[in-house]
């Protein structure tokens, strides 16, 4: 007994000194919310407020102070996520998570961001007002990494704390740049596709804008290979390494005074971005006597790419455009140093660069160059072969202007000063939507545009050597996609294709019209629109589109060759209306449907690994609708079978047969328990929460999430053979901006504000977020003041 109890009293003193090192953990390294602290450089005092969901608002005599502090206050509270943006473009993730992601760093360095960024800073005017404030906004960071508590993260990885510089910015703009990589995953495959199985199987994978489409529509007003070259699985490897999320999609609206129950224009933003721990926007709320914004700034950059202010709202969704193209060199078979051009030989640029490595030895590793760009063979162990390919990537080969751009864009007074600003982007394309005060409304597709020649298509690797293929110029931005306050009173962007003003269809990697499609449904015959009813219309998780090709392909199904149980559930799904509630179970039977019958019909001759390569592009979403409705298609004959030739019929029946029984071996044959809540999930996942003991600590979730991927509230997931979909990219904010009452704006993040697990606000937005709450955007000083969580204050250091 008395062992007993010693080790009873053991336990007790081992748990109470655990509590004790938690308690001190959580008082030394949370962020300080409260109190008074002096900042060098500052001019004047400012106070900062903090709201009941630690969003700053920040109050300074001038800009200069305001974006200072702004720096503090952001590193406080996402010093690791920022540390993280910063290494991924300049290849110093090795050196924090080890040789496996050494691959990963030495794609990114070849693909040239920083490089591009040392030369964009070496031209800087540094008495411009951007680069001043950029340097205001680095000494904040820069004063909390010297005077503030060290997150945890530095001490779990050992990685030693250093002063970030204005390349720092211009390199993790360089990453959101490179964003979805849909180029890099679509062109390869469809060079392997054509050259493997012939041009003929192309024909049904939607490779090209189509002329049918729900188009976003434009208001200007008068004013030869084999498969050894495997660019697709090289970055299908390196990006899903990546500790951090990539931009992925989004949706925006903007509605015009005529259809609102109030007649004040109300914007709606939620752009679709990887989820992750923490959230990727860090909101602040900056007021000076001359400059006010409340915006949503990426980790390590000062300006917001969404705000708002009592003039006007802007936000962002992806336009898709295509910035990225790839060709075959022909090198020189006498001089293995010189590739071929359409003026004769030219000698290769030879690149060299040095990996550091956590807990190994330097990697150094050489790669060539070309007019074109980098060559990716031998970058990665996947690129192999002997026909080089190179890169040509518009972002690093222009004039780097894009936080010139946000400068500007965040300064606007007027529509006509933000359009001004919009010809300074020029990758990555950002469709732009504006609305503001006075009751004008726009949309703006800001990239920088290239006319290729008719015989070019730019989603199959191109020739290097002659010359054909080259672009023959750029387009001025009066030929890029707009809307400017059109007649029809509403603009939007789901990240599908646009119609043309320059009169062609702009090659690109659109999402298919799903969402575009329901958007459009519903705002077009309500002309009352009000916040509320906007905030309900960014979760609506409805899918007309998955519902008719539900009834597309329950016309072929022969009832006869089905069970009992089978009839039931095919019954069941035939009456669906595309929603994706937690407890419904026609959802899960739908995408386990659609898998089976993408696996079944595309993996027989694509292989199992092309296969996966196809279902990580936008191809696959945008064919499922027209192969439903499309009789006849070479893909459906299963090639593994010479003496039959298979059928749609066939392909769809066998498809529904082995859905269901994946679904009963799983979960039963009681239908109750094929739920989608049950594996449709949503975990936010820190890095360091790999570490299956460090999970709980710092992921969020998982929890059961409803909705679904291309509906407007969208939840994506990627297909795989287990059945289980976990989200992997969604709304990474809901805004509301009504100018009718701009001070009661509302938004939500997906967990909370603070990237610190020891902060009070870590978290505290999940549970909101999934059920599609939202929360007061504070602007009136009077109401933050008396409802302030706490007062920082910061001071002239003395």
């Amino acid at each position: 007994m008395r062992i007993f109890k010693k080790l009873i009293w053991g336990i007790v003193g081992l748990l109470l000194v655990l509590a004790i090192i938690i308690a001190i953990g959580i008082f030394l390294l949370s962020p300080t919310y409260s109190g008074e602290m002096e900042l060098s450089q500052l001019n004047n005092k400012v106070d900062v407020y903090y709201d009941n969901y630690g969003i700053p608002h920040i109050y300074a005599q001038e800009e200069e102070d305001a974006y200072r502090s702004l720096g503090y206050v952001h590193a406080q509270d996402r010093l690791w996520q920022m540390e993280l943006m910063r290494r991924i473009a300049a290849g110093k993730l090795s050196q924090v998570f080890g040789e496996d992601l050494v691959n990963t760093d030495k794609f990114f360095l070849s693909l040239g961001i920083d490089d591009a960024s040392q030369k964009t800073v070496d031209q800087l005017d540094l008495n411009a007002p951007m680069v001043r404030l950029s340097q205001a906004y680095l000494d904040g960071i820069n004063q909390f990494m010297d005077n503030g508590p060290t997150p945890v993260e530095f001490y779990l990885t050992g990685i030693e704390k250093r002063h970030f510089t204005t390349k720092d910015i211009y390199n993790t703009v360089g990453y959101m740049a490179f964003s979805f990589a849909m180029a890099h995953k679509t062109d390869p495959l469809l060079t392997n596709i054509k050259n493997k199985l012939g041009k003929e199987y192309l024909n049904d994978l939607q490779i090209d804008v189509d002329s049918n489409t729900t188009r976003i529509r434009n208001n200007k007003p008068s004013l030869r290979d084999t498969l050894r070259n495997q660019v697709a699985e090289m970055v299908h490897h390196v990006l899903n390494k990546l500790p951090l999320p990539q931009f992925e999609g989004s949706n925006s609206w903007v509605i015009a005074p005529l259809k609102t129950k109030n007649g004040k224009v109300i914007l709606a933003n939620d752009p679709h971005i990887g989820f992750a721990q923490p959230a990727v926007w860090y909101e602040a709320h900056l007021s000076t006597p001359n400059y006010e914004k409340y915006g949503y700034h990426l980790a390590g950059v000062p300006f917001p790419l969404l705000g708002h202010d009592r003039k006007l709202a802007y936000g962002i969704t992806m336009f898709e455009n295509d910035d990225i193209d790839f060709y075959y060199e022909e090198e020189n078979p006498s001089d293995p140093s010189s590739y071929k051009t359409p003026t004769g030989w030219a000698k290769y640029e030879v690149v060299t660069k040095t990996i550091k490595v956590k807990d190994g030895e330097d990697v150094s590793f050489s790669y060539k160059k070309t007019a074109h760009g980098p060559i990716l063979n031998g970058i990665l162990e996947e690129v192999s072969g002997d026909r080089p390919i190179a890169m040509s990537w518009i972002y690093t080969k222009l004039e780097n202007k894009v936080l010139d751009a946000l400068y500007e864009i965040t300064h606007a007074q007027n529509l006509s000063e933000f359009q001004v600003a919009l010809p300074k982007i020029h990758a990555p394309g950002l469709n732009l939507m504006y609305g503001d005060a006075v009751g004008n409304i726009a949309w703006f597709a800001a990239a920088k545009l290239y006319k290729m020649p008719d015989s070019t298509h730019t989603k199959f690797i191109l020739d290097g050597s002659t010359g054909k293929d080259e672009p023959l110029g750029y387009l001025d931005f009066s030929e890029n996609p707009m809307a400017i306050n059109p007649p029809w009173n509403y603009v939007y962007s789901a990240n599908n294709q646009p119609d043309s003003i320059a009169g062609m269809l702009y090659p690109g990697y659109y999402l298919p019209e799903n969402r575009a499609k329901r958007i459009v449904k519903l705002l077009e015959p309500k002309d009352d629109w009000t916040s509320e009813d906007v905030e309900k219309m960014l979760m609506d998780g409805v899918s007309d589109i998955n519902a008719e090709i539900v009834t597309d392909l329950a016309k072929l199904m022969d009832v006869s060759q089905l069970n009992k149980s089978q009839i039931t559930a095919l019954d069941k799904i035939s009456s669906w209306k595309g929603e994706n509630e937690i407890d419904s179970i026609a959802p899960t039977i739908y995408h386990r449907w659609i898998y089976a019958l993408l696996k079944n019909t595309f993996e027989d001759e694509l292989g199992p690994e092309m296969f996966q390569q196809l279902l990580s592009t936008h191809l696959h979403k945008r064919m499922i609708a027209p192969m439903a409705k499309k009789e006849n298609s070479i893909w459906w004959d299963d090639i593994n079978t010479s003496d039959t030739v298979e059928s749609k019929a066939n392909r769809v029946n066998h498809a529904f047969k082995s859905a269901l029984m994946s679904l009963e071996s799983d979960f039963g044959t009681k239908k109750m328990n094929w739920s989608w809540g049950r594996v449709h999930t949503l975990e936010h996942e820190h890095p360091i929460g790999q570490i299956k003991a460090l999970r709980s600590f710092f992921n969020v979730g998982p929890f059961p999430i409803g909705a679904t991927r291309e509906v407007i509230n969208n939840m994506a997931f990627g297909y795989n053979e287990t059945g289980k979909y976990s989200v992997t990219s969604g709304p990474s904010t809901r805004r509301v901006i009504d100018f009718s009452d701009i001070e009661h704006s509302t938004s939500i993040l997906p967990t909370g504000q603070s990237g610190n697990p020891f902060s009070k606000h870590y978290e505290d937005q999940a549970k909101m977020f999934n059920r599609g709450e939202f929360r007061k955007m504070m602007m009136n000083k009077a109401e933050i003041i008396s409802t302030k969580r706490s007062l920082l204050t910061l001071s002239p250091q003395k």
